[in-house]
This record gives C-alpha cells, sequence and structure tokens, in this order.
C-alpha cells in the first residue's frame, strides 16, 4: 500500500483559496495538514485537524508545527498570504524541505527592508525613508518631496496606501493611516512597525502583476498581468487584472529580468512569487516581491495544460505538484486569455442588498461571479479596506474580449450600502459600478 503524499499549508485562515488547495489534493490523493493562526483554545470547529499557531512570532510557530509533525513524513510546504511565509520558512528549515531562507522572507516581509536590499543591489528603487507616526516630524524637516506615497510597513493588499501631493495632504495621510494602525483590528494582528510607516516616492507609469514559480534559483514566470485601470491614487485599491499581457514582447522581457533581478537580491530560491511593478520611460520599478502565490479567489484566472496528458488544471493543482515533485509542475498557462475583477468597494458601510447578480452571470464570456462580501457585514473602503465586494471572472479569445466582458457584467451589479453609524437622518448610498475606463 502506498502511503499519501503529505504537505503542509500554512494560511492565516480557511477560506476560498484553502478550498481550492483541499479539491486539488483530494483529486492528486495528497492529504494537506492545515497550519492557521486561529485561537488555539478552539477544539477544532471545522474538523480539520490544523494547528494553530502565532504567525506574527514565526520561531515559535515553527517549533509547534514541528513537534506536531514529528512523527510524520512531510513531504512539501506551501504558504499563504504574506503573514505565514516567514513562519513557513522556519518550519521548511527544520523539516529540511526546500523552501526560502527565513532572512530572505523577513526581507519581503518589511517593505523597508525591501527596499534597502533592492537598492544597495542596484534595481530600480524610488527614494524612501521610515518615519514614526506618532509624534509625526515635520515632513520639510525630512526632506520629503511630492507627490510620494505613505505605506505602512508590513500590511497588504495596498491596505493604508496614500499618496500625498501637497503637505496638507502628507499630514491628512499620515493621520489617517495612524488611525488605522490604532485600530483594534490592526493592533489585533500583532504586526510589527505598527507606529511608523514608509514614505517613498510616487512612480508614473502603468503597473502589472507577475506570477511566477522558483525552482532551486530558476526562475519561470506562469502570467503577466495587465492592470488596465490607472492606478495613479490617491487610493491604490486594484480592481482589474488581464493575462496575456498586451505590453510589447520587449517590455515583457524587461519585466521578466527585473524579477530574477530582485529575487536574486532578496535571496529566494524555491517556491511561488508574486510581483508587483510599475513601467514608465525610465525603466521597470518592483513595487512588491513576495514569496507567495495571487491571493483571494484571483487564481481562478490561471488554468494550464499539461501537453503530455492534454489535462488542465488550475494554480493551486500546479503549486501542488511543484511543491510535492510530481510529473505535470511544468505544464504552461492555457492559450485563451482570461481576467479578474476584484469588484471594488467605493463607499464603506453595511452591505444591504446586491441585485444583477443572474444577469452579469450570464453575460458572455462571463465564466464566473463569486460575491465574497456577507450581507449585512461592514464592507470598508481604501485605504482603510482590504477585501473586496467579489470575484468576478471571464475567458476569452483575446485580452480585449475577457476584459470587456468584466465590465459589461459590472455595469449590471448593483451594491446598496448603509452607513454603519446611526445618523439622524439615515441615507440608503447605493454603489454604482466603478467607471473603470
Amino acid at each position: 500500500m502506498t502511503c499519501k503524499r503529505k504537505i503542509l499549508l500554512l494560511a492565516s485562515k480557511l477560506g476560498y483559496q484553502t478550498r481550492s488547495f483541499q479539491a486539488a489534493a483530494d483529486k492528486l490523493g495528497v492529504d494537506i495538514i492545515y497550519v492557521t493562526d486561529r485561537c488555539h483554545r478552539l477544539d477544532d470547529p471545522w474538523n480539520d485537524r490544523a494547528v494553530a499557531v502565532h504567525f506574527e512570532t514565526p520561531d515559535e510557530a515553527a517549533s509547534t508545527v514541528l513537534e506536531a509533525v514529528r512523527s510524520v513524513g512531510v513531504d512539501g510546504i506551501l504558504a499563504l498570504g504574506d503573514r505565514s511565509t516567514v513562519a513557513a520558512a522556519y518550519v521548511a528549515r527544520g523539516l529540511g524541505l526546500r523552501y526560502n531562507h527565513p532572512a530572505s522572507v523577513e526581507a519581503c516581509r518589511s517593505k523597508q527592508r525591501m527596499r534597502e536590499v533592492l537598492r544597495d543591489a542596484g534595481v530600480p528603487c524610488p527614494w524612501f525613508r521610515s518615519v514614526k507616526l506618532d509624534p509625526l516630524p515635520e515632513p520639510s524637516l525630512l526632506g520629503i518631496r511630492y507627490p510620494c506615497v505613505l505605506k505602512p510597513l508590513s500590511l497588504s493588499a495596498s491596505q493604508g496606501v496614500v499618496r500625498a501631493n501637497n503637505r496638507d495632504e502628507y499630514l491628512a495621510g499620515a493621520a489617517r493611516l495612524k488611525r488605522l494602525l490604532d485600530s483594534p483590528e490592526i493592533r489585533a494582528t500583532r504586526e510589527p512597525h505598527l507606529d511608523e510607516m514608509l514614505v517613498e516616492g510616487y512612480l508614473e507609469g502603468r503597473e502589472v502583476a507577475v506570477e511566477a514559480l522558483l525552482t532551486e534559483g530558476e526562475l519561470r514566470i506562469l502570467a503577466i498581468f495587465d492592470k488596465p485601470d490607472p492606478l495613479d491614487g490617491p487610493y491604490f485599491e486594484e480592481s482589474i487584472y488581464v493575462t496575456p499581457s498586451r505590453l510589447l514582447a520587449t517590455e515583457q522581457t524587461t519585466i521578466g529580468a527585473c524579477l530574477v533581478n530582485s529575487v536574486r537580491a532578496l535571496g529566494l530560491s524555491h517556491g511561488p512569487v508574486h510581483g508587483e511593478f510599475r513601467l514608465n520611460e525610465q525603466g521597470v520599478w518592483p513595487i512588491e516581491i513576495a514569496p507567495r502565490p495571487i491571493g483571494g479567489l484571483c487564481a481562478r484566472a490561471l488554468r494550464f495544460v499539461d501537453e503530455r496528458t492534454a489535462e488542465n488544471y488550475g494554480l493551486e493543482e500546479l503549486l501542488l505538484r511543484h511543491a510535492l515533485e510530481m510529473p505535470g509542475a511544468d505544464a504552461a498557462r492555457e492559450r485563451a486569455a482570461s481576467a479578474v475583477m476584484m469588484i471594488p468597494v467605493l463607499l464603506s458601510g453595511i452591505l444591504e442588498k446586491v441585485v444583477g447578480i443572474k444577469e452579469a452571470e450570464t453575460t458572455p464570456d462571463i465564466t464566473g461571479l463569486e460575491i465574497t462580501a456577507r450581507l449585512h457585514d461592514f464592507i470598508a473602503a481604501w485605504p482603510e479596506g482590504s477585501s473586496y465586494l467579489g470575484f468576478l471572472f471571464a475567458r476569452a479569445r483575446e485580452p480585449d474580449g475577457a476584459e470587456n466582458a468584466l465590465r459589461e457584467a459590472h455595469k449590471k451589479l448593483r451594491f446598496t450600502l448603509t452607513p454603519r453609524l446611526p445618523v439622524e437622518h439615515p441615507v440608503t448610498h447605493t454603489v454604482p459600478p466603478a467607471d473603470c475606463a
């Protein structure tokens, strides 16, 4: 009898993405051992036998995991989201599994440290500096130039990121960021450096995302996503990703070279990589390099085809095959164009109603719609927000067709939100589709 292969999957919470990994694991006959940051006092409420840890203390989390799997043969490891990656690196080191070195992953977790490493390696980098939020120094004394971007040092999904074009906007943005970082929800994460921010020069240009895979230091690009909507600020909520990219082949080659230089500078060596870049007349600039796969449900926009078997599967299965050194890890992305829309949140409020779902789902070339926001929950817009109303998916022969399908479907959706705090004359706001052109 052949023993099932086992893989450790570290994730901040169990949700849609982990369910996709579970479905892929069931298909491959693989056992997943979950490691999550849920409360250790809960008595396995989801019946998944997950190992409970605190990702903000990665060395202690690794010790807990190593103790839990001491008598279990583990064949591979993957981490979802940013918070779990450092703990995964320590666990992999303890088990002798191929993964990234903890120091490399720690450099990616801090926006400031990542900038320092890339700058010192000669990778294009805007000016930057770390600034204490309390008391906030006078920006002119720090040599702050405008426009600039204010960022928390460790949050993700563009949460808390604000563009400032002058001193007044700088001070207002810093005050708003401080309120966010002082909020109970953020303090509960125990993220480091919540008393400071990163200030860096604003980069003009188009933005792209890159999904890639490292195998013992060799990088393979899986997909380059165009972001057709401008991300000029003042906040940076993302919306549409489209692949394959419509950029010139020379531009795509330059992006790939910048990603290679970035991962080498950071010392990343094995596993998935997600990168964000800006392109302008001065070249390609890394915005983020993360040792993890694309987040949320966006992975559903990627399908791969194994030419030897004609089998097709999603990113989750490809990553399982890669981590476990199974055949098919070298499958290429399908030829069809695909796109995903992270349905934007234009107004903070309590979600009361969603209409137009059936009409959106039946739009030509739309392949899926997931409303992930729950009715009667409060949904925060950016920069305080970090989660979307849902996801729209499209597939077409050409990238333009996939993008246009998303825009047409989005026009048919209406989200009704009401203010969370009681007011003298309650007002109901119906959120129209974003004008993404």
